[in-house]
């Protein structure tokens, strides 16, 4: 099981105050020689947190797979197949919202979203998207021409049962097994963190988790790397 670490919350303890610190590559470094597997960041079209600046910063700077997650408007992807990240994760964007509230709606929007694959591809760019556990998500993902998908996985973490967890949990594990079907590569994320991790972690059709907020609140007890080893241990 690889882990990508998400360091967008470090750019927004330093847009907090507009200041220069903390600087999102020196974290990337510090989570990168902890012995992830990809840093991951989201470009946002407001840009809340991270900035176009430190999108180019890390691509110069990255040793492993630099994971971008992104909206699919013309601006972003002109700006990402200007970086050239390792791989795009489209995702879908409200301006209002907190954080990414659902998987991207493949079905209603698969012309928009081609277009964006597309043009990722020709760049060389390896495309994934964000998806709801859903079939008929899989299913246009795999019709739109895509080779990864990444799992919502925010029902099964936010669950305030155990029943809804139960629920939810079986409804990963049957998107899980019907995306690597059809042939895709499976990744997931969303809310993920040192309590619920291990149960996803266990599905054996995921390759990877996508973990940020969780890693950054716990760095700010123990340490950014001894963060990053906690959740490595968990998920492996």
């Amino acid at each position: 099981m690889e882990l990508g670490v998400n360091i967008d919350h470090v750019a927004t303890v330093r847009q907090a105050r507009l200041g220069r610190e903390p600087e999102p590559v020196f974290a990337a470094l510090v989570v990168q020689g902890a012995g992830a597997d990809s840093i991951v960041c989201h470009l946002r079209e407001d840009r809340r947190h991270i900035n176009d600046r430190d999108v180019e910063l890390l691509k110069k700077a990255v040793r492993v797979k630099f994971n971008l997650e992104m909206s699919s408007s013309a601006e972003i992807v002109e700006i990402a197949c200007r970086v050239r990240p390792d791989q795009a994760t489209l995702v879908p964007e409200r301006r209002k919202e907190l954080t990414t509230e659902g998987g991207l709606d493949v079905l209603a929007n698969s012309r928009a979203l081609k277009n964006a694959v597309s043009k990722l591809e020709d760049s060389g760019i390896r495309v994934s998207l964000f998806i709801d556990p859903d079939k008929k998500q899989i299913d246009a993902s795999r019709k739109l021409g895509v080779k990864m998908v990444e799992l919502h996985t925010g029902r099964y973490a936010e669950a305030k049962t155990i029943k809804e967890q139960e629920r939810y949990f079986k409804e990963l594990v049957l998107a899980a097994e019907h995306a690597k079907g059809k042939g895709l590569c499976v990744f997931a994320g969303h809310g993920l963190d040192y309590h619920n991790v291990l149960r996803v972690a266990k599905i054996r059709e995921i390759e990877e988790l996508n973990i940020g907020y969780s890693i950054i609140c716990r760095a700010v007890i123990v340490g950014l790397t001894q963060a990053v080893k906690e959740m490595m241990t968990l998920i492996n």
